[in-house]
């Protein structure tokens, strides 16, 4: 070849990379240079503040900020707009619920987000249709390791990166500001047996929903925060607003909690010296409150002290404690328990009890024994763990922190916590709780079935299945409350607590027990029981 020739060569070559820069120029152009300014912010680079880790109690990671890729369109550079809607809906057949049809058609508009938070197998599908007028931006999305676990709790961020719900939303300014990780009272293990154990338990009751809630009982420090049916954080967009799973049910829901109550009545008369461990009451016969008939499911005596009245569950009996408290005094005490308010937690959705307009004499009686009056399971949780803590209330926490000084209202006193105590220690031992009996660990608890609360009554066909507990019971260190929405009943055994919550709280207490050092005894090894075992259901209604 000449030197001529070559020459020629050499020219045509510097001809074809000088178009293919001004043509890649041009694109740049088309992209970003009639962007208008407010829309250019949108495309420019991701910013270097990243949101705040949150992790457990020991530091295993709940939630981080990871790189994603989000696309958007120029559909002034849009040459052929249902060419590009065609293949974007290909790719993301969501697509074609939104208005990018005649988004992409608006020639007057330099910028159009088209779907945030891709990962990089998407951008590359996306790279891959070759679309005039797309662009990506890199921004830091939200991701949970854990999948669902503590879904709830964590709660979620908007595209954007705003808290949403949980923790995101409660704690935003400084998880935006990028501080140091937010440390949770919550383990992994202990929150991983919770929600195991409800989700077992949906599979066997059929269930419309379930909470789990383990606390400390002298820091109020909550081990493990559970709701049924689950919630992934990362799957935000599959669960509408309305969604069962949505709802946090540790907080966001108020039952009619049943028999559980019972303890807390107790404690207040006695505590108040209304009443005495040994003083006997008739249960041989119904009470009447205002128009309606107070009975108890079983005959079991004709007279009976507080300590039978607890172990039978007997509704009767519940009705003279409480009216030899008196309604202004258990009133009194319902405040004080923090029963009349929302449940304090650093989560938004704590939901408002629903109470009696007033305790006259009906109402005063159906809430000594759990009905009439709606609380959430954390507000109830609070309130009951006094019993467990010397009759010192310690409100509940999520945040991790080992300088927080612990402030303590006393509820009862701690003869009277400990009187309770072991008066729940029998109920376990030799009455509806026995399910929950696990060999070493001394579980002192209460179960509580109550008729569903429907408007204008009670559904006899649904109940809302409870049982709460302290454990061990000779020193307690926790508090477990575990409540069942509805639960079916199963061939030969009912769907009282007894049957329902109390397995479910068992099974909880064995898995947790060891995770959170509680060292077991055997010294009642004759009445420990490992397996659920049936006995006559209990229900609390009027």
């Amino acid at each position: 070849m000449s030197e001529a020739s070559r020459d020629r060569t050499r020219l045509a070559g510097l001809v074809l990379c000088g178009i293919f820069v001004v043509m890649a120029g041009r694109g740049g152009y088309l992209a970003l240079s009639h962007v208008p300014k407010a829309e250019a912010a949108q495309v420019a680079a991701m910013p270097e503040r990243v949101r705040a880790e949150i992790v457990d109690r020991d530091g295993e990671l709940l939630a981080t900020s990871v790189k994603m890729h989000s696309l958007w369109v120029n559909p002034s550079a849009v040459w052929n707009p249902d060419e590009v809607y065609d293949g974007l809906v290909g790719l993301f057949p969501e697509l074609a619920t939104t208005n990018l049809r005649a988004r992409l058609g608006d020639q007057k508009r330099q910028f159009v987000w088209v779907k945030r938070g891709l990962t990089p197998r998407q951008r590359e599908s996306v790279l891959a249709l070759g679309l005039e007028g797309l662009g990506f931006r890199d921004e830091w999305g939200r991701a949970y390791p854990m999948g669902p676990l503590a879904g709830h709790v964590l709660g979620q961020t908007d595209v954007d990166g705003k808290g949403l719900a949980g923790i995101e939303r409660a704690l935003n300014a400084g998880l935006a500001a990028g501080d140091e990780p937010v440390r949770l009272t919550i383990d992994v293990e202990t929150q991983t047996a919770l929600e195991f154990e409800l989700e077992a338990a949906s599979e066997e009751f059929s269930m419309e929903g379930a909470a789990a809630i383990l606390m400390d009982v002298h820091t109020g420090e909550i081990r493990g925060m559970a709701s049924w049916p689950a919630f992934d954080p990362n799957r935000a967009s599959d669960f509408p607003s309305k969604h069962p799973a949505r709802l946090n049910r540790a907080i966001g829901a108020v039952y009619e909690l049943g028999s559980v109550f019972k303890p807390l009545t107790v404690a207040a008369a006695l505590d108040a010296g209304a009443v005495t461990r040994t003083q006997k009451f008739d249960v041989s016969q119904p009470v009447q409150a205002g128009r309606f008939t107070i009975s108890d499911t079983h005959k079991f005596a004709k007279s009976a002290n507080i300590t039978e009245i607890l172990v039978e569950s007997s509704n009767i009996g519940t009705v003279h404690v409480v009216r030899a408290l008196g309604a202004k005094r258990q009133g009194a005490f319902l405040e004080l328990a923090g029963l009349t308010q929302r449940a304090k937690i650093e989560l938004p959705g704590s939901e408002a009890p629903i109470m009696p307009a007033r305790l006259d004499e009906l109402h005063s009686a159906t809430v000594s024994y759990g009905h009439g009056m709606s609380v959430s399971p954390l507000a109830f949780l609070a309130a009951f763990a006094a019993l467990g803590n010397d009759g010192e209330m310690v409100q509940p926490t999520l945040i991790f922190d080992p300088r927080r000084k612990v402030d303590t209202v006393r509820l009862v006193s701690p003869e009277t916590a400990s009187q309770v105590t072991t008066m729940m220690r029998e109920s376990v031992k030799r009455g509806a709780g026995r399910p929950a009996d696990i060999a070493g660990y001394r579980v002192a608890g209460k179960t509580g079935t109550g008729e569903k609360a429907i408007a204008g009554g009670y559904d006899k066909n649904a109940n809302i299945s409870s049982f709460a507990a302290v454990f061990p019971a000779d020193s307690p260190q926790y508090a477990l409350i575990v409540t069942l929405d509805n639960p079916k009943a199963r061939p030969g055994r009912g769907a009282t607590a007894s049957a329902s919550a109390a397995p479910v709280a068992g099974r909880i207490v064995e898995r947790v027990a060891p995770i959170l050092g509680v060292t077991p005894r055997f010294e009642d090894i004759r009445t420990a029981r490992t397996e659920p075992e049936s006995r006559s259901p209990e229900r609390s209604s009027p």
